[in-house]
C-alpha cells in the first residue's frame, strides 16, 4: 500500500497493548504485519493494564462489562499517547466512545470454542455424567447446560495459560476456551476437541482482532488499512449490530456467527437463559454490504420470538445484585 499526502509526516506508530501473553501475541502480530507492508514505519508497543487484568477473582458477569478490557487503552488513545489499540474483538464494546473509531478488523482465525479435557478426542458428550466443567463465560455456560443439563459448571478466570494450568491442577473434567487464543499461543496440544458451531455459537467477534484509533489520527487510519480484511469485517459488523440491538454483553448469554458466502451474508445467533433451559436461535441471510441492517433485523426477530423475556429477566437479576 502506497501512503500519500500528509500522512507521511510520521514514521513511528505506537501500539497500546494489555500485558497478557495473548494480548502481546496480538500486538506483535499487528506490529509484524505493519512493518512488513510499510518498511519505513517503526512500530513500538507500550503496555497498559486494564480493569479486567486487575480483578481476577470475580466473575465477569458480576463486574459489569463496559470497557472491562478496553477503557484504559481508550483513555490513552483519546489523549494521543498511543496511535492504535489492538483488541480481541470480542472484548470491544459495541458502543465506541466519542472521538474513537474501530478502524480495521483482521482476517478471522478459527471461531470455535474448544474443550480441554483429560484425554484426547474427548467431546462434550463424552464427559462423565455429573462431571465438572469450568468456564468464565455465561454464553458457554448456557449452551453447555442446554446440551448437558447434568454437568456442574464452575467459574474460571485468568489468561489462557493460567486457565489451562488451573485445570491441570484441579479435579475438573474439562474447561472451555476460544480456539483462537489456544492456537495462537501454541497450546494446541491441550485441545481434546473442537466444538462445532452447530452446537455452540461463539462470542460476537470471536477469532478476529479489532484495531481502534483516535478518529483524528489520519496517519494511523491509513496505516492499519493494510491489515483490514473486508469479509471478516462484514461478518463481525453484523454480529456487533445484533449484540448492540439486544443490548448484550458479558452479562448475557448471546452467541453469534456471521459468514460471507457467494450468495450473501449469513448470520446465525442465539439468546439463552443462564441455566440453559430456554434457548432462542435463528439464522438469516442479507446483503454483504448491509451487515448492520442484517444484525438489527435478526436481533428483532429473536426478540419477537421470545428472547426479550430472557433478557429482561437477566437484566432485572443483574440490577438486584448490584
Amino acid at each position: 500500500m502506497k501512503l500519500t499526502g500528509k500522512s507521511l509526516k510520521k514514521n513511528k506508530l505506537i501500539i497500546g497493548s494489555r500485558g497478557s501473553d495473548l494480548a502481546l501475541w496480538q500486538s506483535n502480530f499487528i506490529k509484524r504485519e505493519i512493518e512488513k507492508k510499510h518498511k519505513n514505519i517503526q512500530v513500538e508497543i507500550t503496555l497498559i493494564k486494564t480493569k479486567g487484568d486487575k480483578i481476577l477473582d470475580v466473575a465477569l458477569s458480576k463486574i459489569g462489562d463496559k470497557g472491562l478490557f478496553t477503557k484504559e487503552l481508550e483513555v490513552h488513545l483519546l489523549h494521543k499517547r498511543i496511535d492504535i489499540a489492538v483488541h480481541s474483538l470480542k472484548d470491544l464494546q459495541t458502543e465506541i466512545p466519542d472521538g474513537l473509531k474501530l478502524a480495521a478488523v483482521t482476517k478471522r482465525h478459527g471461531v470455535e470454542d474448544v474443550l480441554i479435557a483429560r484425554k484426547k478426542k474427548t467431546t462434550i458428550f463424552d464427559l462423565p455424567e455429573g462431571g465438572t466443567v469450568a468456564t468464565g463465560s455465561l454464553r458457554r455456560r448456557s449452551q453447555l447446560k442446554h446440551l448437558r443439563p447434568d454437568l456442574n459448571i464452575v467459574e474460571l478466570r485468568g489468561n489462557v495459560p493460567t486457565r489451562i494450568e488451573k485445570f491441570l491442577n484441579s479435579d475438573w473434567d474439562g474447561i472451555i476456551l476460544a480456539r483462537a487464543g489456544v492456537e495462537r499461543l501454541k497450546l494446541s496440544k491441550y485441545i481434546s476437541s473442537i466444538i462445532p458451531t452447530e452446537i455452540m455459537l461463539p462470542a460476537v467477534g470471536q477469532g478476529a482482532l479489532g484495531i481502534e484509533i483516535n478518529s483524528d489520527n489520519k496517519f494511523a487510519d491509513e496505516i492499519v488499512q493494510s491489515v483490514h480484511h473486508l469479509e471478516t469485517a462484514q461478518a463481525v459488523f453484523a454480529e456487533r449490530a445484533l449484540l448492540k440491538q439486544l443490548e448484550g454483553g458479558c452479562q448475557v448469554p448471546i452467541g453469534a456467527l456471521g459468514e460471507v458466502k457467494s450468495n450473501g451474508l449469513y448470520l446465525d445467533a442465539l439468546v439463552g437463559s443462564v441455566d440453559g433451559t430456554l434457548t432462542f436461535r435463528q439464522k438469516l441471510r442479507g446483503k454483504k454490504d448491509e451487515p448492520v441492517k442484517l444484525g438489527k433485523k435478526l436481533a428483532n426477530n429473536l426478540l419477537k420470538a421470545g428472547a426479550g423475556e430472557i433478557l429482561n429477566e437477566i437484566y432485572k437479576t443483574a440490577r438486584n445484585n448490584k
